[in-house]
């Protein structure tokens, strides 16, 4: 777990070094709320997004599963600061594996609640999906906004960056790849 006093004396030595006063009245919590933050922000560094997943049988159902525009909050490991955005997850399940509908945004959750870059984040997601159903082919389309970029170095807000994770028939049969982009796309 999240060493907490640690983060808190931490942050203290960093409102010091910018130069400002962490005694001074908007700063005296300041501290411990970013100790509480980063247990809630980088909780999954704890926690196991493969034990989330539950497995159902649905007679033969071997038909596209598409989960869009799932939310998704990250930290960029470069700069520590945020990138915000959305992912698409869509599978196909073999011999009737399905996944509760749930779950996909679960395991987005989790996979981004740690420090993460965003093309490894895209790879997880459709790696946890492959190991833990065994599907005909997985998708994984990431769309986001990275605060590194916009309010910092090249200052371009609004500039969006876009990842994929193709696996299985997805990555390798050109007709079922172009049927997938065009749902998460239509």
């Amino acid at each position: 777990m999240i060493d907490k006093q640690r983060v808190k004396n931490a942050v203290r030595e960093i409102l010091i070094a910018i130069g400002d006063n962490p005694d001074r009245e908007g700063l005296r919590e300041t501290p411990d709320r970013v100790a509480k933050m980063y247990e809630e922000i980088f909780a999954g560094l704890y926690t196991d997004p493969k034990t989330l997943v539950k497995v159902f049988q649905e007679d033969s159902h071997e038909e596209m599963i598409l989960v869009k525009k799932i939310p998704l909050y990250s930290v960029c490991e470069h700069h520590l600061l945020p990138f915000v955005g959305e992912a698409n997850v869509v599978y196909i399940p073999k011999k009737g594996r399905i996944m509760g509908l749930s779950k996909l945004a679960r395991i987005v959750d989790i996979v981004a609640k740690k420090p993460q870059l965003q093309e490894r984040l895209t790879s997880e997601v459709a790696d946890i999906v492959m190991e833990t159903i065994n599907p005909l082919g997985v998708a994984v389309v990431v769309e986001a906004e990275h605060l590194c970029m916009t309010m910092r170095g090249i200052k371009k807000p609004g500039s969006k960056t876009v990842t994929s994770a193709l696996r299985g028939i997805i990555k390798t049969d050109a007709k079922t790849r172009s049927e997938v982009m065009s749902l998460i796309n239509g």
